[in-house]
């Protein structure tokens, strides 16, 4: 397990948007290293508490060491934040102050190797958040149709070259290494990566989309975030915040369609039914555009490049 220090993304702007108060009550449903968990508790001393979920047991054992010093106002499981109600009403907590996600994969999962999220190591092609999970990475590459792999490959890594990547999976089969899949890639990429570039004139390896769109079906990222959305705002009290950072434009899409959809009135003009179901409002938007790091933070951690934080607050 690597151990090297985590830098939580956006730190200053998730205290600032959670504005954690003594005797609260808080979520991190993506706990990882504890960072964030950890300045959320110490804003909200001396007796504010906090539930911290997360499926990955190296990521909790991690941030129980992290959060040691906090015993007492901290609770821990090895649960998905798609059992957010679940959780709750497991500690008789019928409302909460501040719900926090961070998506997606976390760098230390990206730094352990053996994890296989990374192209940068030869690891066996896993990519499962929890390792109790039945799909693996390589069930995927090796037990989908070349068709099935060249849609999940375009959709959830909006990679252009979809099809013919999907094409040299199929044709080199079996794979069960990250390097294998890596050179099937690359085989069939440009020479030249500067042609594949970010929005920030970064470059990016050609095989960074395809892992992208394997880790995203093999955690079913996207469902899980629209699972978890409706349960947050039930689990809000009254002026509570949920905030989310994502990493790529398909769950920041979500995350701002929820977000739009929950802060507009549902009622039906007179003598009209647009609407099957009407209601109020129950959201408002803080940030009508993401929040994205500075410039220095990411010169201190390139990882945060992507990131885009959303908040809304519970009418």
């Amino acid at each position: 397990m690597n151990t090297s220090p985590h830098q939580p993304v956006l730190y200053k702007e998730i205290i600032h948007a959670l504005q954690p108060k003594p005797g609260g009550r808080y979520v991190d449903g993506t706990l990882g290293a504890g960072g964030h968990a950890r300045g959320i508790l110490e804003a909200c001393a001396p007796d504010g508490q906090l539930l911290g979920l997360d499926v990955d047991p190296q990521a909790l054992e991690i941030a129980r060491k992290t959060l040691a010093p906090y015993e007492g106002r901290v609770h821990l499981a090895q649960a998905s934040y798609t059992t957010l109600s679940t959780q709750l009403a497991r500690l008789g907590w019928e409302a909460v102050d501040g719900i926090l996600l961070d998506l997606g994969a976390s760098s230390m999962q990206f730094d352990t190797p053996e994890r296989g999220f990374s192209f940068q190591h030869d690891a066996p092609l896993d990519m499962r958040f929890d390792p109790r999970a039945p799909q693996t990475a390589a069930d995927i590459v090796n037990g989908y149709s070349e068709r099935e792999l060249a849609d999940l490959i375009y959709e959830y890594g909006e990679e252009r070259n979809a099809r013919k990547i999907a094409r040299a999976i199929v044709r080199a089969r079996p794979l069960h290494t990250t390097r294998q899949l890596v050179a099937v890639i690359e085989a069939v990429s440009p020479r030249s990566f500067d042609r594949l570039r970010t929005a920030r004139g970064n470059r990016l390896h050609p095989a960074t989309r395809t892992f992208q769109a394997l880790r995203i079906a093999v955690n079913d990222e996207l469902a899980s975030v629209r699972a978890v959305l409706p349960q947050a705002v039930a689990g809000l009290r009254s002026a509570g915040r949920i905030a989310v950072i994502s990493f790529h434009s398909l769950e920041d899409r979500i995350i701002k369609e929820f977000f739009r959809e929950q802060s507009r009135d549902l009622v039906n003009p007179p003598y009209e039914r647009i609407y099957e179901e009407e209601r109020k409002a129950t959201l408002k938007e803080i940030t009508r555009k993401p929040i994205t790091p500075s410039e220095e933070e990411i010169r201190n951690n390139p990882r945060a490049r992507s990131a885009k934080l959303r908040i809304a607050e519970k009418l």
